[in-house]
């Protein structure tokens, strides 16, 4: 699949993703590509979030291509079991873990268990051996349950801007590879 074939919809994670972030870079640069605004940015609650995921890829146009960093990747789980079924694929980059997540008052707790049913569309994890809100083990059990490919990003940090990823070329580059083969 080429990027113009999909709807590639963003899916930033808690506080949204900034102008200088790889996925706000890659939103103005992909033609085809929209973020998935959320109501409420910095009080996350997981319905609200899911929903507004299952409308999002209700209503693309082309088969949607989900690029998703930290807990918006979360949602999209929690949005698959109702919406899998129409979704091409999946890169999702630095899912926190459970643990992490449960430190940070702001998200909702509904959040958590995780789903790990396996994925029924192709999936990427990408994360850092140095990401300080996972570590490499829960990155690589999640994508082993989910059945995803696993892509470890070295020394990366959380993938953001905090931690030198602005426009992320290697992110570019998996992201290229994995759509090619859908």
């Amino acid at each position: 699949m080429r990027v113009a074939e999909a709807d590639i919809l963003i899916l930033p994670g808690w506080s949204d993703s900034g102008p200088d972030h790889w996925q706000s870079r890659w939103q103005n640069k992909l033609s085809t590509a929209w973020r998935v605004i959320q109501q409420d940015w910095n009080a996350p609650r997981r319905d609200a979030w899911r929903e507004t995921i299952e409308r999002a890829v209700l209503a693309a146009e082309r088969p949607p291509v989900i690029v998703a960093h930290s807990l918006g990747g979360i949602a999209l789980l929690h949005a698959a079991a109702r919406v899998g079924d129409k979704i091409a694929g999946a890169f999702l980059v630095a899912p926190p873990s459970e643990s992490a997540l449960r430190e940070i008052p702001a998200v909702d707790k509904d959040f958590l268990p995780y789903p790990r049913a396996r994925l029924g569309f192709p999936a990427v994890i990408v994360a850092a051996k140095d990401d300080p809100y996972a570590d490499p083990p829960f990155a690589r059990d999640l994508a082993a349950d989910l059945g995803a490919q696993f892509l470890d990003a070295g020394a990366a940090g959380h993938i953001n801007v905090a931690s030198g990823h602005g426009p992320w070329p290697e992110g570019s580059m998996a992201f290229v590879n994995f759509i090619a083969k859908l």
